[in-house]
């Protein structure tokens, strides 16, 4: 890392810094940071730097959680407890109006300003915004890519799939072709176990039939034909040997894995991804990985889940206005480049993506940024805990066969017509 990068970062501290004199003491601030993907080792450099800029201010960092689940799970229980150890923490984009209709965050508009959402990319300037308050800020975007194998593609002359039969019928050439060199090859690893990831899998074919899951004010209107068909999409390329059979327990880590040991020729996943395949010292695919919009179910649209993360500050937090001065920090354009270019984590803004410096270091942002633009947004609903449980449960059912696609879509609905209401 260079050097002048954190000094910069360091002079930005000082533009927030919290005043001596309001602080005779040391302030101790705890974040809660999540999990590895969330890259808890950049943001420690940067509290590194907010801590010398600001000598009366501690950050003590805390992490945990492999999944969205897991950390939602433990913030929940923590924060139903009003507990006050946590001032700041980290939550997934789903998070914002669940937590803030729950009373655990600390309206930001008053240490922030009214327009400080203004700059960020639209989906989350809506998705941070609850009620009209300020609810979170944003750390970092995120989104499901489809990554590929570009260097068998090309080998092979095919041309990127436009929908998922297209995809099939390239996977099943190339597995073909590649039997003896690769015997274990994957045409397609999606995540398919009851994780946060499953409730993209069951929205990304149906939202590419044109569909929506709920309205404008959270109601639900999902069609359960376009469901149906979603999930048989699945499962055809199950039957057809595209899609592996234990599809039910793969997680999202498992798809980072397979892939990058050289036996998944396409994969969905989020962005922290990238970093792994080209940087890793266990990968095999540095260099040989392509970028491209989700193929479309027959005669639909692409469409790809948003994710992302922010910074809340906790209603129970004994330091809010010291807690409202660091996320403001680790919420400037300045701080999205310094993790763009270090963790490969995807700007919160159209300027950091234009950034030379970001593209430079990441130039699959250049195709990245059109696909999340285009992403929608899961449910942000009060009772997104329930959502997802009920999307991801049924989802993974289906997948593993314990269920058809047409009880899990018909349990999916009956269950969050009466909270999506």
């Amino acid at each position: 890392m260079k050097r002048r990068t954190l000094s910069a970062l360091a002079a930005l501290a000082l533009g927030v810094t919290v005043s001596i004199s309001a602080y005779a003491q040391q302030t101790t601030l705890r974040v809660f940071s999540g999990g590895a993907n969330q890259r808890p080792d950049l943001m420690r450099k940067l509290f590194d730097e907010y801590q010398k800029a600001n000598p009366n201010v501690k950050i003590d960092i805390e992490t945990g959680g492999a999944t969205s689940e897991l950390q939602r799970q433990y913030l929940s229980t923590v924060l139903n407890a009003k507990d006050a150890a946590i001032d700041i923490y980290m939550i997934d984009i789903v998070n914002p109006s669940q937590y803030f209709n729950a009373g655990w965050l600390e309206p930001l508009d008053q240490y922030v300003g009214k327009n400080a959402l203004k700059p960020y990319l639209p989906v989350y300037a809506k998705a941070n915004t609850v009620n009209g308050k300020i609810a979170a800020m944003p750390a970092f975007a995120d989104s499901m890519f489809m990554y590929y194998r570009k260097d068998l593609l090309a080998k092979h002359g095919i041309a990127e799939p436009k929908n998922w039969d297209e995809l099939s019928a390239a996977s099943k050439k190339v597995m073909a072709a590649e039997k003896a060199a690769i015997p274990n090859l994957q045409g397609l690893s999606i995540q398919g176990a009851p994780i946060e990831g499953a409730v993209c899998t069951f929205l990304l074919p149906y939202w590419s039939q044109g569909k929506e899951f709920n309205d404008a004010n959270g109601k639900l209107t999902l069609d359960k034909a376009a469901a149906v068909n979603g999930m048989n999409q699945w499962l055809k390329m199950m039957d057809e040997g595209v899609i592996k059979r234990n599809i039910a327990e793969v997680t999202t880590p498992v798809t980072v894995n397979e892939f990058m040991a050289g036996n998944v020729l396409f994969a969905i996943n989020w962005g922290f991804a990238w970093d792994r395949f080209q940087t890793d010292k266990s990968s095999t695919v540095a260099g040989k990985v392509g970028v491209m919009p989700l193929p479309a179910m027959a005669g639909g649209k692409s469409a790809t889940c948003i994710g992302g993360w922010q910074w809340g500050v906790s209603a129970f937090s004994k330091h809010k206005a010291a807690a409202a001065k660091l996320v403001q920090f680790m919420s400037t354009p300045q701080t999205s480049q310094f993790l763009a270019r270090e963790g490969s984590l995807l700007p919160t803004s159209v300027a950091g993506f234009s950034s030379a410096d970001v593209i430079r270091k990441n130039p699959w942002f250049l195709q990245a940024l059109p696909v999340v633009q285009a992403g929608k947004s899961r449910p942000n609903s009060a009772q997104y805990g329930q959502v997802s449980d009920v999307v991801r449960t049924n989802a993974s059912a289906i997948l593993a066969r314990t269920k058809t696609s047409e009880a899990g879509v018909d349990e999916i609905s009956s269950r969050l017509t009466r909270v999506m209401r």
